[in-house]
């Protein structure tokens, strides 16, 4: 219970400007090329929240022909939309912790529910932060519906 308390400070720093830094920064330069946009950061719940609301980012992957496998058509790419769920629970742990620390994903795990060919959004939520392992979801949503196209659970641990 007292990550619980932690996570629900309302003096945070960490905000939108620094997760763009982040991705410049902390984010390999292919994965870069996907260019994911953060649309927003929650460090705090906002306004008539849920009770199990969490901490975290949503990202969006624009679609991009060269995201699909093949000539171009079709599908993006399921290595695409986990790298776009991976990042965007870097991003989630970075808000929940204030600021981001050396991390490393120990555990991934994702369902695809259904092909997408739109722009997608991942909302990236902290369950649980323990001593040295963060534990969150991942929603992978159409942009254009919101219609879930995969969910993902994610392990992260501390590196330094």
């Amino acid at each position: 219970m007292a990550g619980a308390l932690r996570l629900l400070r309302t003096e945070k720093t960490f905000g939108l400007e620094a997760a763009a830094h982040l991705l410049l920064d902390q984010v390999a330069p292919w994965v870069q090329e996907l260019g994911l946009l953060v649309e927003r950061i929650e460090a705090s719940p906002p306004v008539g929240a849920p009770d199990d609301w969490a901490p975290g980012a949503v990202v969006r992957m624009p679609f991009a022909a060269k995201l699909c496998p093949g000539a171009g058509a079709g599908a993006v790419a399921t290595q695409a939309l986990m790298s776009l769920a991976d990042t965007a629970m870097m991003l989630a742990c970075a808000t929940a912790w204030d600021g981001y620390r050396p991390m490393s994903t120990v555990d991934q795990t994702i369902h695809f529910l259904r092909p997408v060919a739109f722009d997608v959004l991942a909302d990236a939520r902290v369950i649980r932060i323990g001593r040295t392992t963060t534990f969150g979801r991942v929603t992978i949503l159409r942009a254009t519906d919101g219609q879930a196209v995969g969910m993902v659970s994610s392990a992260c641990a501390a590196t330094a």
